[in-house]
Formats: structure tokens, sequence, C-alpha cells
């Protein structure tokens, strides 16, 4: 009965130092997908984008990639906040 207990024990600490693994790699890839910097040409089209916006152009002093989806969601928030119901008396 104690060699049984042992051995799911063993058989558990080896299930979750696989899982710490597979984590901490993809722990590594976050990292280094944040640690690039911005290509320029990426440069280029925001800082069009912003001149086109504003009617004259600005100067980007900086810009982070966002691997998030929270813009999504704010963008969704703010669209969908503003529906104007047609017909309400």
């Amino acid at each position: 009965m104690a060699e049984t207990t042992v051995a799911e024990l063993l058989d558990a600490v080896r299930g979750l130092t696989a899982r710490v693994e597979q984590l901490e790699a993809e722990l590594a890839e976050v990292r280094a997908l944040q640690a690039q910097d911005v290509p320029e040409d990426v440069l280029l089209a925001i800082s069009a984008a912003v001149a086109a916006f504003l009617g004259h152009r600005a100067k980007v002093k900086q810009v982070h990639f966002r691997t998030g989806q929270a813009w999504a969601q704010q963008g969704r928030v703010a669209v969908q906040g503003h529906h104007i119901i047609h017909g309400a008396r």
C-alpha cells in the first residue's frame, strides 16, 4: 500500500515538473516577443496614420508591442456603447 502511494506521488511530481517546464518555455517565448523592437516599416505606417489623422506631421515618441486582447475589448466596448436605438419613443 505504501509503495502504491509513493508511485502515485512520483507520477504527480513528474506531471507537475512537465507542466512547469512547459510554462517556463511559454514564458520565455512571451518575454522574447516583448523584447523585440518595432520594425521600421511598422513605425513608418504608424507615423503616416497619425499624420493623416491629425492633418500634420507629428512626432511618434514611443511605440510598444501589445500581446494582449485588451485593446480589442476596449474598442468593442466603445463601439457597442454608442448604439442609438432608432424608433424608441
